[in-house]
């Protein structure tokens, strides 16, 4: 039998695990849910979910994937044979993530072309982002976005995803890092003599708006900081359990998922940095308030706003949002492709290929879902969406709370979380987090998963 393919050690796993998780929904998602959901407020809501929700959801996918060796389908099955539709659940969730996710790639390559030809002016109008996506030509960006990452993931894990991983990481950060301190400098005065500048909005970021809230309102920046998390972190879907079938047995679990909190959450918390004072600055509280549209349309209008500077500023943050998207793209086209080789026993060349086939199509018809095949559909959290938003909606707000709450019950109540814990201290190295583990696992993730799932698919409203 053909040895598995692995990580090379633990700095190649945390990189591209962590470039899995910190993908387009740091940059774009974010920052929006922050500016919608009274900044600080929010911030202290999702610093507590990761330590708590994300560590626990971490651990488990990463700890089942090492364990078993297996990617989702066969590791449910592994763990209980009667669980795999649990297996099943989890591969649908990528698959239908990747009909959408180059998309949303090639919307991003769309705006490096723009800034790299210098026609920055015009990205900055108000109806750019609406005529780019309702023309049928866009489609094209989003297929090289496509084959873009069916090209690392046909080469491997070590030889494609961790050496993709190893130059893109690092690059991302320092590119994160440099345009947050340079957002931080920025100072704007209005024709009404209203100076705003970058630390106004470093305050408005991070000081906690309790204005208008209720309990409704109050669950409701919970869901949207658990529907981050799951998006942010790849958990309950599959993914980490793929990479962490990859581990090798020597890496110290303990210290390699705290790493990965720690990247992807800094990341997160620098995009904030980077995106919300630089919007404040130049539009102040009103531009916060663009939503999913903040990244396409207000964005290229603070780049604008800055001058000659902003023509740099600009295409350094959309190629550093290009390679936030093609790390987490290839992860979930791993993540498919992985379960299709166990399933049906082929090597990775011919299943990439294929895949690769399948998955240009389907990008095709979700970017014509502006244009060719354009429809309204309402939702059952009361938002209309198309056919791009029908997708996220299954796989972010109905399938992931699903199989989280499904999850903690087979590893809480008929596995037994010792189970994941002698995984964990398999390497003799010590699960400091242990009993605060085993709470979480038992009681705290079903119930309020199962809260958060009748929430999110409106049966309680």
């Amino acid at each position: 039998m053909k040895e598995k393919s692995s990580f090379s050690g633990q700095l190649g796993f945390v990189l591209a695990a962590a470039g899995s998780a910190v993908g387009v929904g740091n940059l774009w998602r974010f920052p929006y849910l922050v500016a919608k959901d009274g900044g600080g407020l929010f911030l202290i809501i999702y610093l507590v979910l990761v330590l708590t929700f994300g560590f626990t959801l971490l651990t488990t996918d990463i700890s089942i994937g090492r364990k078993t060796g297996q990617s989702s389908i066969k590791a449910y099955a592994t763990m209980r044979p009667k669980w795999k539709f649990l297996g099943v659940l989890t591969f649908v969730v990528p698959a239908l993530i990747m009909t959408y996710y180059a998309v949303i790639g090639g919307w991003i390559l769309k705006y490096v072309v723009v800034y790299l030809t210098g026609d920055f002016a015009r990205a900055a109008e108000d109806t750019y982002f609406t005529e780019f996506i309702t023309n049928p030509s866009s489609v094209w960006f989003g297929l090289i976005f496509m084959l873009a990452t069916a090209v690392i993931v046909y080469n491997g894990v070590e030889g494609g995803i961790e050496r993709c991983s190893k130059i893109i990481m690092p690059m991302l950060l320092f590119m994160v890092a440099g345009i947050a301190v340079f957002a931080l400098t920025l100072k704007y005065s209005g024709g009404n003599g209203v100076v705003r500048t970058g630390l106004q909005g470093l305050k408005v970021y991070l000081v906690p708006d309790f204005t208008g809230l209720t309990i409704p309102r109050f669950l409701q920046i919970i869901l949207d900081a658990m529907s981050q998390l799951f998006f942010s972190l790849s958990v309950s879907m599959g993914i980490m359990i793929t990479y962490g079938s990859y581990v090798k047995k020597d890496v110290n679990l303990n210290r390699a998922i705290s790493q990965i909190e720690i990247v992807d959450t800094g990341v997160a918390l620098l995009a904030g940095v980077m995106i919300i004072p630089a919007v404040f600055v130049f539009s102040g509280t009103e531009g916060m308030a663009a939503g999913p549209s903040l990244m396409f349309v207000s964005l290229p209008k603070v780049f604008f706003a800055m001058g000659a500077a902003g023509k740099y500023i600009g295409l350094l943050f959309f190629l550093l949002a290009a390679f936030a998207a093609l790390t987490s793209c290839i992860s979930v086209l791993e993540a498919i492709t992985a379960n299709c080789m166990e399933m049906f026993h082929t090597e990775r060349k011919k299943t990439t290929l294929v895949l690769s086939l399948i998955y240009l199509i389907a990008t095709a018809v979700i970017a014509l879902g502006y244009s060719i095949f354009y429809l309204e559909v309402s939702l059952p959290n009361g938002s209309t969406g198309q056919l791009l938003d029908i997708m996220d909606y299954i796989s972010n707000s109905f399938l992931m709370p699903f199989i989280s709450i499904l999850s903690a019950i087979l590893v809480g109540w008929l596995v037994k979380p010792q189970w994941i814990i002698d995984e964990m201290e398999s390497t003799g190295d010590r699960f400091y987090r242990k009993k605060l583990y085993v709470i979480m696992i038992k009681y705290v993730v079903p119930v309020v998963m199962v809260i958060l799932f009748l929430q999110s698919t409106g049966i309680w409203s």
